[in-house]
């Protein structure tokens, strides 16, 4: 699976962004998908994680009720919706495909991965 993510940019505090990670390959429901952000001198931490039907998410607590992630199995393609966004967010944002039939937050067990797209918020 080739990963490709998209629609990082510049916005303002408390602004919105929609990122998209689309997939090559036939198999695209066959993992579960996740996105991950690194900042610099930071260690990759989970962000938001999809089942494979889409059935079942979770989320970081630090963007719990501010994020969406989805999915669209029919264009190969996982979205992050990110609102109310903050400076902290500002990350190199990557999405990840894991075969397995739950959902993870650890970046380890992850197979494949994105080139990342990065998202920065100014105050």
């Amino acid at each position: 699976v080739q990963l490709q993510a998209s629609g990082g940019g510049l916005v303002q505090a408390g602004g919105s962004l929609r990122l998209s990670c689309a997939a090559s390959g036939r198999t695209f429901s066959s993992y579960a998908m996740g996105w991950f952000r690194q900042a610099p001198g930071k260690e990759r931490e989970f962000v938001a994680g999809i089942s494979r039907g889409g059935i079942t998410t979770k989320y970081a607590d630090s963007v719990k009720g501010r994020s969406t992630i989805s999915r669209d199995n029919g264009k190969n393609t996982v979205y992050l919706q990110m609102n109310t966004l903050k400076p902290e967010d500002t990350a190199v944002y990557y999405c990840a495909a894991d075969s397995s039939i739950v959902v993870r937050d650890v970046w380890y067990v992850y197979d494949y991965w994105g080139q990342g797209t990065l998202v920065t918020v100014s105050s």
